[in-house]
């Protein structure tokens, strides 16, 4: 027998603990919603277990309906704070006194609560000078006086019996002996440590406080909570705890370790509402102590409803409720916090309840005057905060909300401001301002320190791969400003309060990492194509500091492209999802989640800046000139004497090429949107149509918004992902629009270019490479174009009616445009004619003085074009070229198979790919950096004027220095003089 009961004790204790660790598992605290009104003549509302308990035999419920009382004609038996035992009273003596414990025989009239009455004046006097009950009472003043346990109340209405715990204490009125008189209770000695910690430490300030409230009510409230199992007292001691901000730690007499000592000797009488950690008589106020009870809490089990934005079963509405104590523990009322309870700043209502409309973020601050504070809240409120859910049948059940409380301390740490979710301590009751605490003289007198609830924030978090918008129960989170008074009409303090809305975000942040990885891997391989393409166009074999430098160039402009993609397809999911869904299945990340999106934004527009400076300065150093290929005509003179004719010829006009060097100025800039408009319309669809109204966080689709409702805050990626849309889809439109309708309709100035060639008899050759290039091919079929009008209106005629030849470079072809790749033999041939021109460049020492500038000029461009133009006939064979088409892995990867050796090769251009040099040829990159210029200033300043308007400024400065340097360099390379470009 002996052996056998260890073994017994162990496997009980055993599975005390398994069952006590498989509650924390999983659980959902709900409890049923009761309140005082719903208990009934024969139940009575318990402030601890927030339910109806059913009173004894012969007892009905009190006034106040938190207590039971006898019936009419029954004496109280017994009573110790916890339960009340009634008798019935003899037919001799069948009314009972005013306290209820004795039965007389009035004087005269019965009361209909079963009491005697007096006349007015009078109070019925019950009690003999012992305090002895009389056998007939008499209305007299109430006499006061020992040794009778009897004194007046404090209406002075009645003589009353002493407190119970003086008369079971010391059988008096009077606490002596050893007993200990606190708060107005006779304590028997050794029932809890009569030294308590009645100091609150204010942390931020490093300040303890002797608090006049602790010292006065502490050691009473738990006292009482242990010995009496009284509820208030209960109640009492943990706001007490809970003003101390629920700090524990190897102390056991402040207020904290009292509760848990008393949580814990207490264990013999059971939970309330099935919830191990509400002890009965107690509130609940840990979620337990035990490590990771809060994932368990927060991440098991989701709440039993789901919400909906849409549709037939729409549900958006969050219903919060509060049971609300004062600091003495009593209980005061239930409590709709959609009534602005926990909201202290002053708004409307419409604008406090939009905090409980679920989905949409609500964030509120303000700056509140501290005496403004203390005039508010004489002393503080404690709430236990739940959610209610409504069953399809009615019945509303409450669903207890755990509290984050970060500055609670556990020996000493801040253990709830660690990220680590396992390392928290939750919580249940929630204080806003703390105004009492804090005083140490009287508990009238101003507090040398107030705490106050600065962050207030409830947090929903989405149930991962839901498709019916189920949630996991929400928490608080709340973090306290200690504020030492030293001039409360001056003294301010900043206060939030927050509805925040997340999801796990890791799925979606592998992915993008994912496609981050796979496009950047891609565009890697495309950059090196562009590489080895463009060393076979500068005729290069060798990998020097320049290839490496040229490489992350391009590499640049394509990682932009990756991640402008990746952004821009990130913004228009959760733009279309989120707000086009119905039952929730995701939500928008939270501001401190989109800092890497933010930051992906930031990359893609640096990259895409360094792209477009580099094709900037590419189109201000290209190589271009102008072939003429008109040649003199013969005009006939005086005669001469001795009969003869003279003839001679006439000069060749150059207003022709001064004509398409102005052309090409005035193309350079030219392209297939109007950047007015666009700024224009993509800011009048944001700000007059109401687009912007996509990008609030909440998941209303509507553009107009009422009057004096809340404007919840931008997401930072819906304004992206609605700005970059919006100026994306306006550009493709213009692009689109001016491709199909304007350039077939009215007029195509590329197109336009190339003609006004033909008729000049003027050819270009522009070398965007070293021995690469574009060549379009001008040469006239009528073999002059220096002439009149009524020959040129000829000409065109003949053109018209197909009487001669065609325009291509080659016999019967239309093709006038091509892409050049060049021998380096006629490279270095072209860079030999205008060395001279390059050397007066340069260096002093170089210039010949006694050379004429313009001479050399004109000697230049007349030695280039007579060669250009042999070129171009095959008059030299060491130097000539084929025509051919290029394949088409060719022009989707840009870049030649074929190298140039012995003879150059043009490529039939249809597509008059020459505007690559030209703003109008990269239009993508323009559009893009555009876009991510006017989406990186707001997403700064959030503003969509500001951005639209330094966007255009940007627009027209570049095309500024475009026009200014790429003059200029016309100049330069063509030889034609820059006074004649206008």
């Amino acid at each position: 027998m002996a052996t056998r009961t260890p073994q017994a004790f162990i496997c009980r204790a055993t599975f005390i603990i398994l069952f006590q660790l498989s509650a924390y598992s999983g659980q959902l605290f709900t409890i049923s919603f009761q309140g005082s009104s719903d208990c009934g003549k024969e139940s009575y509302f318990d402030i601890s277990s927030l339910s109806c308990i059913k009173c004894g035999p012969s007892q009905v419920t009190s006034k106040s309906g938190l207590s039971c009382k006898c019936q009419v004609g029954y004496r109280i038996l017994v009573s110790n704070g916890v339960a009340v035992a009634c008798q019935r009273c003899p037919e001799s003596k069948p009314t009972v006194t005013q306290d209820g414990y004795g039965c007389i025989r009035c004087p005269g009239a019965i009361g209909e609560d079963g009491t005697c009455q007096c006349p007015a004046n009078h109070i019925l006097v019950e009690r003999d000078s012992r305090g002895n009950i009389q056998e007939e009472p008499t209305c007299e003043p109430c006499t006061n006086s020992d040794p009778a346990l009897s004194a007046p109340d404090s209406t002075g209405s009645r003589c009353v019996r002493c407190q119970d715990t003086f008369i079971n204490t010391s059988l008096s009125c009077l606490c002596g002996g050893s007993n200990i008189l606190a708060g107005g209770l006779c304590l028997p000695p050794n029932s809890l440590p009569n030294n308590v910690v009645a100091s609150v430490i204010f942390a931020q300030l490093a300040l303890p406080v002797q608090s006049v409230w602790f010292s006065s009510f502490l050691y009473s409230s738990a006292a009482a909570c242990l010995l009496f199992s009284n509820r208030t007292a209960c109640q009492a001691l943990g706001n007490m705890c809970v003003m101390n901000m629920y700090s524990t730690s190897t102390v056991s007499n402040d207020a904290c370790g009292l509760y848990n000592t008393i949580f814990r000797t207490t264990a013999a009488l059971g939970h309330t509402q099935d919830i191990t950690h509400w002890r009965t008589h107690m509130p609940w106020l840990y979620y337990g102590d035990q490590p990771g009870l809060a994932s368990r809490v927060l991440q098991t089990e989701p709440l039993p409803i789901g919400y909906s934005f849409g549709g037939t079963y729409q549900n958006t509405q969050i219903q919060l409720i509060a049971a609300v104590y004062n600091a003495g523990g009593l209980f005061l009322r239930w409590e709709n916090l959609t009534e602005g309870a926990v909201q202290l700043c002053p708004d409307t209502v419409t604008r406090q309840q939009a905090a409980y409309t679920f989905g949409t973020a609500y964030k509120q601050s303000c700056v509140l005057s501290v005496s403004e504070v203390l005039s508010r809240f004489p002393e503080p409120l404690f709430y236990d905060v739940f959610l209610v859910l409504r069953s399809s049948q009615g019945e509303r059940r409450l669903v207890a909300l755990p509290v984050l409380n970060f500055n609670l301390q556990f020996n000493g740490q801040f253990v709830n401001q660690d990220s680590y979710i396992n390392n928290w301590y939750l919580t249940r009751r929630l204080m806003i301002v703390d105004t009492l605490s804090g005083r140490e003289k009287s508990l009238s007198a101003t507090p040398r320190v107030i705490r106050m609830a600065t962050d207030i924030r409830i947090r929903f978090q989405l149930v991962p791969l839901t498709q019916r918008g189920e949630v996991y129960p929400p928490l608080i989170t709340v973090s306290y400003t200690d504020i030492l008074i030293t001039d409360p009409l001056t003294q301010t303090i900043s206060v939030a309060f927050s509805m925040e809305y997340e999801m796990d975000q890791n799925e979606a942040r592998v992915k993008t990492d994912i496609a981050l990885g796979v496009l950047g891997g891609v565009a890697v391989i495309y950059s090196l194509v562009k590489t080895a393409s463009w060393k076979r166009r500068i005729v290069s074999q060798m990998i020097d500091l320049e290839t490496i430098v040229k490489f992350l160039l391009f590499y640049a402009g394509d990682l932009a492209n990756v991640f402008f993609v990746i952004t821009m397809g990130t913004g228009l999911y959760w733009l279309i999802f989120y707000k086009a869904q119905q039952f929730v299945s995701v939500l928008l990340p939270l501001p401190e989640q989109e800092e890497r999106f933010v930051t992906y934004v930031g990359c893609a527009f640096s990259l895409k800046a360094v792209q477009f400076l580099h094709k900037l300065l590419q189109q201000l150093s290209v190589d271009i000139f102008l072939i003429d290929w008109e040649r003199p005509r013969s005009k006939a003179l005086k005669p001469m004497a001795g009969g003869g004719d003279g003839r001679s010829a006439a000069p060749v006009s150059i207003w022709r090429t001064y004509f398409v060097a102005n052309e090409w100025n005035e193309i350079q800039t030219l392209r297939r949107i109007s950047p007015t408009f666009q700024v224009l319309c993509v800011l009048f669809l944001l700000e007059v149509v109401g687009f912007s109204s996509l990008a609030l966080r909440d998941p209303w689709s509507t553009l107009r918004r009422l009057p004096g409702a809340y404007t919840p805050p931008d997401s930072q990626v819906l304004r992206f992902g609605l700005a970059s849309c919006l100026w994306l889809s306006v550009g493709l439109l213009q692009v689109v629009f001016f491709t199909v309708f304007h350039e077939r309709f009215v007029e195509d100035k590329i197109r336009q270019f190339v003609d006004l060639c033909s008729i000049s008899n003027v050819s270009v050759l522009v070398l965007s490479h070293r021995c690469f290039g574009y060549y379009i091919h001008g040469r006239s079929v009528h073999g002059h174009a220096d002439t009149n009008m009524e020959e040129m209106n000829a000409n065109l005629k003949r053109e018209a009616d197909n009487l001669c030849g065609q325009r291509g470079l080659l016999p019967n072809s239309d093709t006038q445009t091509f892409q050049i790749a060049i021998t380096d033999r006629l490279r270095n041939q072209y860079d030999r004619i205008l060395e001279p021109m390059g050397r007066r460049n340069g260096p002093s020492r170089l210039v010949d003085a006694s050379a004429n500038p313009f001479e050399q000029s004109t000697k230049a461009y007349h030695t280039m074009n007579r060669f250009l133009g042999s070129i171009i006939d095959h008059a030299h064979h060491e130097m000539d070229y084929i025509v051919r088409d290029k394949l088409l892995l060719e022009r989707v990867i840009g870049m030649e198979f074929m190298e140039p050796i012995e003879k150059s090769i043009f490529y039939n251009d249809e597509s008059h790919s020459f505007s690559d040099v030209l703003f109008y040829g990269n239009e993508a990159t323009l559009l893009i950096f555009d876009t991510l210029f006017f989406c990186v200033v707001d997403l700064a300043s959030q503003n969509f004027i500001l951005a639209a308007a330094l966007t255009y400024l940007q627009q027209l400065v570049f095309r500024l220095i475009r026009d200014a340097v790429g003059r200029k360099n016309l100049a330069a390379k063509t030889l034609v003089d820059k006074r004649f470009l206008i």
